[in-house]
């Protein structure tokens, strides 16, 4: 009853005229019968949009911290949050998880929509993150229809840490559904699993246009709260691989040129200490710029038939 006034007197409403979100692919929802809704995860304000313009209600599982609140704020969180249809979800793994995508299990079992964030956690930089396998967990034990959404422009109007929102519109589109019917029997195939979740992943960052990471967002996360906590500045990605690449550059080998030939029992003949002398009068160049026809060599590279600069640089 309360997630039903919520939505379709209060909050939903309300919300519609603000924000004006805008829907694709609605129709892609069916009307009746079990159903996983997966979406990226880009701000709080996801599990608020979604619901609303879904017209059946949608259980989410939610995480355990919303639920597990102290004092008497502790305690109203949690009730809101299970008055509006959002379940615990324990993410540290092991029993505790097992548990909690047994209660979305019950969701799919009565024929509900139960929707999940396969990324674990919200964004912290606006890109799409390595999915877990929770969701093939279920998909492939249930056999129900995938659809995939993607949330579009939720991180502006409520970036995380921001309380109250930018009022500006939102997006939502949703994807045909996805069948792994053909999994059949191989829900506890690890390969499998993992198989299932990178194509619904795949699926969200076609929808959403995201920059894909191959990596948990969580595990992000804990490296960017210890940098802050450290006091270091997030490195540019690639810096690390430039860095490596100058000393690369700069580094020179010791020892015989590649491909010389040592024999074993004599010792390797000793590199001369200056480059062998070019010049017919005997003398020493001891300057080291080489001869008139060396230097007027030098001069001549970088022509049609010295192969030249690359192509397209003038």
């Amino acid at each position: 009853m309360f997630y039903w006034v919520m939505k379709r007197i209060i909050v939903g409403p309300i919300l519609n005229l603000i924000f004006r979100p805008w829907v694709k692919g609605l129709d892609n929802v069916p009307s009746s019968g079990p159903a996983v809704i997966v979406s990226n995860h880009l701000s709080f304000s996801d599990s608020i949009f979604l619901p609303i313009v879904v017209p059946r209600p949608v259980v989410f599982l939610a995480k355990s911290e919303y639920f597990n609140g102290k004092g008497f704020k502790g305690r109203l969180t949690a009730l809101f949050f299970r008055l509006s249809n959002q379940l615990p979800m324990d993410r540290s793994g092991g029993a505790a998880s097992s548990s909690s995508l047994t209660a979305g299990m019950d969701i799919l079992n009565e024929g509900g929509v139960l929707g999940i964030y396969p990324e674990g956690t919200r964004s912290p930089d606006g890109r799409l993150y390595r999915g877990k396998t929770g969701v093939a967990k279920l998909v492939l034990a249930t056999g129900v229809p995938v659809i995939p959404v993607a949330m579009i422009g939720t991180d502006k109007v409520q970036p995380i840490g921001r309380r109250i929102p930018n009022i500006r519109r939102v997006g939502i589109i949703i994807g045909e559904p996805l069948d792994f019917t053909r999994y059949e029997g191989l829900q506890e195939d690890r390969f499998v699993q993992r198989s299932v979740t990178d194509e619904i992943m795949y699926e969200l960052m076609r929808l959403s246009g995201q920059e894909y990471v191959d990596a948990y967002a969580n595990t992000v996360k804990e490296q960017l709260a210890a940098e802050k906590a450290a006091g270091r500045k997030t490195p540019k990605p690639g810096a690390d691989s430039r860095r490596a690449a100058v000393r690369m550059s700069n580094d020179r080998p010791s020892g015989p040129a590649p491909g010389a030939v040592t024999e074993i029992g004599r010792p390797a003949p000793a590199e001369p200490m200056c480059p062998p002398e070019d010049s017919t009068d005997g003398k020493d160049n001891r300057d080291g710029a080489g001869s008139k026809d060396d230097r007027d060599g030098k001069k001549n590279k970088g022509s049609k038939d010295g192969g030249g600069p690359a192509r397209g640089v003038k």
